[in-house]
């Protein structure tokens, strides 16, 4: 029994240009009960009516893949979870460096933190590592896109899901890590010092809350590794966009010379809070002016004289 004739769509990956259409046509138009066959570059899939009976879909599929082309489509699940994996990859790649310079000054890394202090003071840096990070992205999107031949403005709009997964992906993670991970850092400590819960040994506390004029969170790291340096500063909490509460025992340290950081000559900082508290850690009793009484403690005998030892 003779079938009818029969359409299908065959996915072809591997096209970069008009020549790569026209050659399969030529291809598979030779081959004996093709009826029709049309190749469009900007879908990357060629539809194809053909005679079942003289030829089947694989044999088709089979003389394009000799031209060095490939039929198998691919999932679109597994296409979006790489295009998100190397969103992510390219946002936190940049990154690396500042992140290792945290955990350095967290766990004391001297050299870490001699190595990436003077990038940090740079105000521009942080907008320089996302720039590089949107910059992989678009070089990644653009071998993607010349490969499979969408590399025009008509094959931008046809692939604009995957690109907004990419670069979905690639701001995401900018934004997680400024927005949580960079915070976290900046009060993350090792240091037995400080506590978060203050305790002056002299018995005098201060506070002062400190806005920072720094361009990201990025650099709050850096700003509380500083503080820290200084002996009487107890402990220091950062507070999304630029505030910093720092204790510290005034009877070691002041508010001048917490101010007098070089950090805060390119960062500049401004006291919006402060708060002093004193505390005795001892009590001043009073004692008779006559002393106390030996034996049971009280007088005996006339008056105007102690009991206790006294010479008749």
């Amino acid at each position: 029994m003779k079938k009818e004739k029969v359409e299908e769509t065959i996915p072809i990956r591997g096209m970069h240009c008009k020549s790569c259409a026209n050659l399969i046509e030529s291809k598979v138009k030779s081959l004996k009960g093709i009826e029709k066959i049309k190749v469009s570059l900007n879908e990357n899939k060629a539809f194809v009516r053909f005679n079942p009976n003289e030829i089947d879909s694989d044999k088709i599929k089979s003389e394009i893949e000799t031209l060095g082309y490939s039929t198998d489509e691919e999932k679109k699940s597994e296409v979006k979870s790489r295009n998100i994996l190397q969103g992510v990859t390219y946002g936190l790649i940049p990154h690396i460096g500042c992140i290792a310079f945290i955990i350095g000054s967290v766990f004391g890394v001297t050299l870490l933190m001699q190595y990436f202090k003077p990038l940090l003071m740079n105000p521009y840096f942080f907008h320089i590592l996302v720039l590089i990070s949107l910059g992989f992205a678009t070089l990644s999107s653009a071998v993607y896109l010349k490969r499979n031949g969408f590399l025009s403005s008509a094959g931008v709009k046809k692939k604009w899901k995957y690109l907004s997964t990419m670069y979905g992906s690639t701001i995401g993670i900018n934004m997680l890590l400024f927005l949580v991970v960079f915070p976290l850092l900046a009060n993350a400590t090792i240091s037995s010092s400080a506590t978060g819960s203050f305790v002056s040994v002299s018995g005098s506390t201060s506070s002062i809350k400190l806005q920072v004029n720094i361009p990201c969170s990025g650099h709050a790291p850096l700003i509380t590794q500083e503080l820290k340096t200084i002996n009487g500063v107890e402990d220091v909490k950062f507070n999304l966009p630029n505030i910093f509460d720092v204790k510290y025992d005034s009877a070691k340290t002041s508010k001048s010379q917490i101010l007098s950081l070089d950090v805060f000559k390119t960062y500049k900082a401004t006291v919006i809070d402060e708060a002093a508290n004193q505390q005795l850690n001892s009590q001043i009793t009073s004692q008779p002016v006559g002393g106390s009484c030996c034996g049971s403690g009280s007088c005996g005998g006339s008056s105007g004289g102690c009991g206790c030892g006294r010479v008749n």
